[in-house]
């Protein structure tokens, strides 16, 4: 196991700490404060940013959609240009922190901001950006990854730089409490996948970061079936640290990663706008199930530890995958195509010529993948 590890955004967890934007952002920082579709003026968000920011000059930029559209973000990075703007502040969730990663980068390029997507331009450099957390699920507050959609094209592609890490990101659980039940549902349906995804691949001389997994998957499994309590403060809090803890690149470290359900989901909201978290839960059995002999023994421990099931072998980690779709179920979540309001006959085959023609095959932590299988793959997804 080898690894360099650093992660330098600073977190600031807990209710009431929205006031302390006033000492995280510079004193004379020209702010380009990003949100999304203006639930921040109602829930009092706003209120506390504008506050907790004082005299400092901001120019606000709101709409930034779900699956961020590079068009919308190109006008933000036209606008900071402008304004002389040095500081990006991203109120909102994973779309609206991923949309703000990609202008604090565009900002500071010459060039066509979709070049950062197709990685013609690798960024050298980046505006200074901060968070305030509304939506916990994408752990997007404190790691190097942006997904930026087009939808003139029907392309949603990501990239990662060290240049975007947020400087900090303000968790405050109470205001999750105003979301509606679908948001915290895809919150933790999209935590969980993120976890399997550095979970179930090969198994390695990693029990540190291994058993710190299944801790981040049994407290989103019991917050599943403690549902009913989802207003209460500890449950917000729960659910907004692990969605953090499952992608702020820890439980990754010196191990091998898959991301191809992440991958194939890409293409199903790019095309039909399906929620992310939606796709992944669509897309995931059916992977697993073809995937199961490079699988089986992570399943079958993910089947004892996280879902309490018994037995062994390849009984076991099929009863895993029967446990996983009950799960997703029991959430009212996706686990194929019939689930959804998609009614594309043909879906299956407009998912797998997407994913060639963005050159995503072969897929999975060791390219087992191939166009083939990934047929296979949607075939059972998309019944």
């Amino acid at each position: 196991m080898k690894f360099s590890f650093a992660n330098p955004s600073r977190i600031v967890f807990g209710q009431g700490q929205i006031a302390a934007l006033a000492g995280l952002v510079p004193a004379g920082a020209r702010v380009l404060l990003m949100y999304g579709g203006g639930s921040i003026k109602r829930n009092g968000v706003w209120e506390q940013v504008r506050t907790a920011l004082g005299e400092r000059v901001v120019v606000e930029f709101a709409g930034v959609e779900v699956n961020p559209d590079v068009s919308t973000l190109d006008r933000a990075v036209a606008l900071a240009k402008a304004e002389g703007l040095d500081y990006v502040l991203a109120v909102g969730g994973g779309s609206v922190i991923d949309g703000a990663k990609y202008v604090a980068a565009a900002a500071c390029y010459d060039g066509e901001g979709w070049d950062i997507l197709t990685h013609r331009h690798v960024p050298q450099a980046a505006l200074p950006l901060g968070v305030v957390l509304t939506l916990a699920a994408t752990g997007s507050e404190s790691n190097v990854n942006s997904v930026v959609s087009r939808r003139a094209t029907g392309e949603k592609l990501a990239f990662a730089s060290e240049h975007v890490y947020p400087h900090f990101a303000v968790l405050d659980p109470s205001v999750l409490a105003s979301l509606p039940d679908r948001q915290l549902v895809n919150g933790l349906a999209d935590a969980f996948v993120h976890v399997c995804e550095q979970y179930l691949t090969r198994p390695g001389q990693t029990p540190v970061q291994t058993g710190y997994a299944e801790v981040l998957l049994n407290t989103l499994h019991d917050l599943a079936q403690r549902f009913d309590m989802r207003r209460e403060p500890e449950w917000l809090e729960s659910l907004m640290w692990s969605a953090n803890q499952a992608l702020n690149g820890l439980i990754g470290q010196g191990v091998v990663q898959d991301w191809a359900t992440h991958r194939i989901g890409h293409e199903f909201t790019a095309r039909y706008g399906l929620d992310h978290a939606r796709t992944l839960t669509l897309v995931q059995p059916a992977l697993l199930r073809e995937t199961l002999p490079e699988k089986q023994a992570r399943l079958e421990r993910m089947g004892a530890r996280v879902f309490g099931l018994t037995g062994e072998g390849e009984q076991l980690a099929r009863g895993t995958i029967v446990a996983l779709e009950a799960f997703y179920r029991a959430l009212g979540l996706p686990v194929c195509l019939r689930d959804t309001d998609i009614e594309d006959v043909d879906c299956a085959s407009h998912i797998l010529e997407a994913l060639k023609q963005h050159n995503m095959l072969p897929l999975g932590e060791s390219g087992c993948i191939d166009a083939e299988r990934a047929a296979r793959i949607l075939a059972d997804a998309c019944r």
